[in-house]
């Protein structure tokens, strides 16, 4: 599909077609990568608790540098939307230059801080004296690595911002399925234990990077990138950053969510930070269900919001609130039936079985409003409403979890840790309950309206 034929779907399209054809190879590129990280913490596994406990301390890190390339990725993704929706490609073209140099430029000053200071990084993200030998090991090559990872998620939300959902499943498809074949390759044929794993990692994105040059530097792309396009432009700059700055916010928090799990978890053995890792692997292939539909429904919002079609863009809404909310019901409910035989998967050690069987239980009961809370937010950033987006996206792992997984532990120990996500997840239902009540009330009264007075 050209990119003409992607803006006259988004602006006339069946809504509900439109939506599954954006958003169904999103999520099939986000499942693809979350179940890597699945299967990477199965095959680091075999290497024992310590590794496998390493590799969970270094994720956080890769969240910094997704946050960069959200920033410029999904801010410079929903200008461009909007600019497209208007009928503006030349400016359009100068968003996506902008955006995806600057997010390169970034990580790459991001990758030297982090590997000045990696001693000090680790041991905040929960690195204990025996999880720390590995966990550096890893990183120092994982970080590397994060460099391309950032354009890669830059590039791949931009294809998204027009469309292009296809590309970007193309390009995580080929460089998921390569890490999952060099892991047991690198790390146990070659023998290079845990690097061996980051060294996959590596390369396995080095080739998704080159999908998406191949992409938009060739004549499939309706938006063009160029470096005669790039140029310090403070109102772009302010557009992205405008929605990017809370994807970055999200990220960061998220990070240094993980970072104090691990940490407070680590009180209690390797065991116990093993355990927490093999819970955020597991809810992380549900939650990236709902998170790639929403990068499908983000530029259909976007698109008819800049088109001034607020029916169009009502209709989106109903629409993704049935389908996301449908499958979080079915995915809660599998979680629960299995469990402990899915937790048993990673590890044989008996006392991670239990506390993940415990964590995993406690930390899927709010999964039933992850669709819910997700709509609203991305609904938000989508048509440009920044503040309640971005407080919105905050609230789960920023407002309400760094507050509790600071108080709760320290008042029922392990278990605090076990059910901090938990009530996070309760407040920030509540949180958007609040906004989305306001919302639809005002959009389903709404005539000739426009759509920017409803939200102030």
């Amino acid at each position: 599909m050209n990119g003409k034929s992607r803006i006259k779907l988004m602006s006339e399209g069946n809504i509900s077609k439109v939506l599954l054809k954006f958003g169904i190879p999103m999520i099939v590129a986000m499942l693809v990568t979350a179940f890597y990280n699945v299967v990477d913490a199965y095959f680091v596994g075999g290497l024992g608790t310590s590794a496998m406990a390493a590799v969970f301390v270094a994720f956080p890190i890769q969240l910094i540098f997704s946050g960069v390339g959200l920033t410029f990725g999904s801010g410079g993704g929903s200008y461009i939307s909007r600019l497209l929706g208007s009928g503006d490609g030349k400016k359009a073209n100068r968003v996506a230059s902008i955006a995806l140099f600057s997010s390169v430029c970034i990580g790459i000053i991001l990758a030297i801080f982090l590997l000045s200071f990696i001693d000090q990084v680790l041991v905040f993200m929960g690195a204990t004296k025996t999880i720390l030998p590995y966990a550096k090991a890893y990183a120092i090559i994982f970080i590397i690595a994060s460099i391309v990872s950032t354009f890669n998620v830059a590039m791949g939300n931009l294809a998204v911002s027009q469309g292009a959902a296809s590309i970007s499943l193309t390009a995580m498809l080929t460089g998921t399925i390569l890490n999952i074949i060099l892991d047991p390759l690198f790390i146990y044929t070659l023998d290079l234990g845990i690097k061996g794993s980051a060294i996959a990692t590596l390369v396995a994105q080095s080739v998704t990077m080159f999908i998406y040059i191949r992409y938009i530097f060739g004549d499939k792309s309706y938006v063009k990138v160029s470096f005669r396009y790039f140029s310090l432009d403070k109102e772009i700059y302010a557009q992205i950053f405008k929605i990017g700055i809370s994807m970055l916010i999200l990220q960061l928090l998220t990070s240094m969510a993980m970072g104090l799990i691990n940490m407070t978890a680590s009180n209690y053995g390797d065991a116990a930070v093993a355990a927490m890792g093999i819970v955020t692997r597991i809810v992380s292939l549900g939650f990236y269900v709902v998170f790639g539909y929403m990068k499908g429904f983000q530029p259909v919002a976007g698109y008819n919001y800049g088109a001034k079609n607020y029916k169009r863009l009502r209709e989106a809404i109903n629409v993704s609130l049935k389908w996301t909310t449908g499958f979080c019901i079915i995915w809660t409910i599998l979680i629960f039936i299995f469990s402990k035989f899915i937790v048993s998967m990673f590890s044989d050690n008996i006392t991670v079985i239990c506390i993940a069987d415990h964590a995993l239980k406690a930390n899927t009961i709010m999964f039933i409003s992850f669709g819910f809370q997700f709509v609203y937010s991305t609904l938000f950033l989508a048509i440009g409403k920044a503040k309640v987006g971005g407080v919105l996206n905050m609230a789960r792992q920023g407002i309400f979890f760094i507050p509790i997984i600071l108080i709760l532990p320290k008042m029922i120990g392990l278990d605090g840790v076990i059910y901090t996500q938990l009530i996070a997840d309760l407040l920030t239902t509540i949180m958007t309950a609040v906004f989305a009540l306001n919302i639809s009330k005002k959009i389903n009264d709404l005539n000739k309206t426009d759509v920017t007075q409803i939200i102030k």
